[in-house]
């Protein structure tokens, strides 16, 4: 699929089949989260990948009790050092910087897998503290996200989405201020009306063409009868 469709039809899986990922679908994932963008191209992200069933069903318990979780065979978890992200660029580093560069790469993780026709689910609501001692992780770390990966066993209907409109502002925020009321005439393309009014206009030159053909053939018919008239005088 092209990326496009990929980030569109991606969804949220909670029911998984139980059989394995295969381990370089799994390398594929977390090479595409190596590859997010982040501030200063620091890099400041570890991956954990988690395959014992034990500890999967203790992530799970440890993420607000999202049970479902454990039944994904592969559970990755993304860690950050805040340390380095404050060194360079302060506390915007640390609080803010760090936390992009970690949801860059989670969505690169999303993308790659569903692409390689796997489900997965993004996972926030956890205790930092329980996750660190199930993955034995350092003070000097901290997990930003958890991303549960397997097999779908349900299909998700899209959800709703606010249109293009509503989400969109030009050159001010504002409701009434900046709001885009027709995004394809702002990016260049021809909008809705317009096609519309292309439309009734061609429907208008194509019937006063069929009239002018028709007048044009009654004319020249009545030309021809005069013609053979005189001929046969």
């Amino acid at each position: 699929m092209d990326t496009l469709e990929c980030i569109k039809t991606r969804r949220s899986i909670r029911k998984f089949r139980p059989s394995p990922v295969e381990w370089d679908k799994v390398g594929s994932i977390l090479d595409a989260g190596r590859y997010a963008p982040n501030a200063g191209n620091l890099q400041n992200w570890q991956f954990m990948v988690f395959l014992d069933e034990k500890k999967r069903k203790a992530i799970a318990e440890a993420s607000a009790e999202q049970h479902w979780m454990a039944e994904a065979p592969v559970h990755i978890i993304i860690c950050e050092k805040p340390e380095i992200q404050k060194q360079y660029y302060g506390i915007r580093g640390e609080r803010l910087y760090s936390v992009q560069g970690m949801a860059a790469a989670a969505e690169n993780m999303l993308l790659a897998a569903h692409a390689l026709g796997l489900g997965t689910c993004w996972i926030g609501a956890f205790d930092e503290h329980a996750i660190k001692r199930i993955g034995n992780i350092p003070d000097r770390a901290r997990p930003q996200a958890i991303i549960v990966v397997g097999y779908a066993d349900e299909v998700v209907p899209t959800p709703g989405k606010l249109t293009l409109e509503n989400v969109t502002y030009l050159e001010t925020y504002g409701e009434n201020i900046g709001r885009i009321k027709d995004i394809d005439a702002v990016l260049g393309f021809r909008s809705q009306a317009v096609m519309d009014t292309i439309e009734k206009g061609k429907e208008v030159i194509n019937k006063a063409s069929e009239h002018v053909e028709k007048e044009s053939i009654s004319f020249i018919d009545k030309i021809k009868e005069k013609l053979r008239g005189k001929k046969e005088e």
